[in-house]
């Protein structure tokens, strides 16, 4: 008997990995911890990534070009002018508390995350809205006046300021999710930070997930919700998201057979599984620039002449060929290259001559007498490689002393928040396929700019692209406005993206998507 036990636990034990096959449970790698789960103040990928198992807008999106096909609303009307958007939600659109979704849940959802007091990052998104920006800031206190009405239960009509070809695709962002007040209220104010609703237990959503465990630092799980309306066709019994700071962890994970997915894949191992393994590596097109943010109250870095300088000192091409090795891109600009047929006029080479020439003028020949300046990173080993580089280019180019802090996710942005940085490094993706949603972050009310700059003539070109319909008009608006922003220089744009992640051949129905969106009902599991 002993003989026999001793050969049983010799045995292979099945991994998660093989367990989710066969229970259709979908193992997840989400990087760094998430701080927040509630959509209003959700602020970055790995939150949209939980969120959208868990709630659904008034649209949705095809899992293989993204674009927009019915959520909650089953049909809409846009009016002959492009400004008026009537949505007809659906009969069987539930809460997971089985409470039927109304268009009065959309009307108090945009209130909320539009009342000043919240403090909502994603506010500005919904200043498309008629007077949501003045509601906002509060020159309306009539909520009635702006432009969201529920004509009957299921009947929604959103007014737009202007006409937007991208409206539709502006509804899946985080900001547009409807949320259920009554139950938020059961725990505290629904229009101030802290209430602590978005937990398993008390949270409510309408997605085809509903929120079970959420393990700090470790994983949040999420279950097959018998109240949403499209539940037949979900075929995932589950996923449990896995945090994450490290990526080599992360990979050692995918190798025990403990994730399906990765975030991401540390540059190092890329050569290896292009050689060894290249059926679970994935090279996907990801529309994200990579940048170093520039806090230009900062002294020495209020200088436009200095931040120039940083920003023509580096050779981008070592970055992405020697250090990152994953197919990204040198970025020039900050738009990328190619998004809704736009393309940035202006471009900031690689001039170390020039910058030199600039840090001269500026008082620092050689970077004599110039102070040491600091880096701050998330904690990431690929983050730190690329921090490294820029460390050494600067100093060789130009003389300068760069200090490489790190911070671990949640405590980054805290950090970011407070200002309290010189130069930081910085992504971002846009949430929707539109020039506007990369240059939308520098302006003067942008919650996204944190670098203290801010100026009204490209806050006027902004404003004036996006009511221009005619598309070459409009293109010429947003290339003057990114123009101004490279010769400003608040920022060191390093490269473009592409999703380097690793990926279980049983995983079926996860398309390359330029957003990484993937809606998880038309993803599951085969053995």
């Amino acid at each position: 008997m002993l003989l026999a036990l001793g050969l049983s636990a010799c045995g292979k034990r099945e991994t998660p990995v093989e367990r989710g096959n066969r229970d259709q449970i979908l193992h997840r790698g989400t990087g760094p911890e998430i701080g927040e789960l509630d959509p209003h103040l959700s602020s970055d990928l790995t939150g949209y990534n939980i969120l959208t198992a868990l709630l659904e807008g008034l649209v949705s999106e095809d899992p293989v070009n993204l674009s927009p096909v019915p959520g909650v609303a089953e049909t809409w009307d846009i009016s002959a002018d492009g400004l008026t958007y009537t949505f007809r939600l659906r009969a069987d659109a539930k809460w997971s508390n089985g409470d039927q979704v109304t268009a009065s849940d959309f009307v108090a959802s945009y209130r909320r995350i539009l009342t000043p007091t919240l403090g909502a990052q994603g506010a500005p998104l919904l200043y498309i809205i008629q007077n949501a920006e003045s509601f906002h800031k509060g020159a309306i206190t009539d909520f009635a006046k702006v432009g969201v009405t529920a004509l009957d239960p299921r009947t929604l009509r959103i007014t737009l300021e202007h006409p937007a070809a991208h409206f539709l695709s502006m509804l899946n962002h985080t900001a547009f999710l409807p949320v259920h007040i009554a139950s938020i209220e059961k725990t505290g104010s629904a229009y101030e930070r802290g209430n602590p609703w978005a937990r398993p237990g008390t949270f409510i959503g309408n997605g085809p997930f509903t929120l079970t465990e959420w393990k700090a630092a470790q994983r949040i799980v999420v279950q097959k919700s018998p109240t949403y309306w499209d539940a037949a066709k979900v075929r995932l019994n589950a996923i449990h998201f896995h945090a994450t700071e490290s990526r080599d962890a992360e990979e050692r994970a995918f190798r025990a057979g403990q994730l399906h997915l990765t975030e991401s894949l540390t540059p190092s191992k890329i050569d290896a599984y292009r050689r060894d393994n290249p059926s679970v590596l994935r090279l996907d097109p990801y529309l994200g620039t990579e940048f170093y943010r520039l806090n230009v109250t900062r002294p020495f870095l209020n200088d436009r002449r200095i931040r120039r300088a940083l920003a023509l000192a580096l050779d981008r091409k070592i970055i992405v060929e020697k250090v990152l090795r994953g197919g990204q891109s040198p970025a020039q600009a900050f738009t990328h290259p190619g998004i809704a047929g736009y393309a940035s006029a202006a471009f900031i080479p690689t001039d170390p001559e020039a910058a030199r020439a600039l840090l001269a003028e500026a008082g620092y020949p050689g970077g004599k007498g110039a102070p040491a300046i600091e880096l701050l990173y998330n904690t990431s080993e690929s983050h730190r490689a690329v921090a490294e580089t820029v460390q050494e280019l600067w100093k060789r180019e130009l003389g300068l002393e760069v200090r490489l802090v790190n911070q671990e996710w949640k405590t980054l942005q805290s950090t970011r928040r407070a200002g309290d940085f010189q130069i930081l490094r910085s992504v971002w993706n846009p949430d929707y396929l539109d020039p506007l949603s990369f240059l939308n972050i520098w302006t003067s009310s942008s919650t996204d700019n944190y670098t203290g700059w801010s100026s009204a003539d490209y806050d006027q070109l902004l404003f004036r692209a996006a009511r221009t319909s005619d598309n070459a008009a409009r293109d010429k608006l947003l290339q003057q406005a990114e123009a101004l922003l490279l010769d400003a220089a608040p920022f060191v744009p390093l490269y473009h993206y592409t999703h380097v992640f690793l990926i279980h051949p049983s995983v079926k129905g996860w398309h390359p998507t330029l957003l990484d969106h993937h809606p998880y009902k038309h993803v599951h599991l085969e053995n």
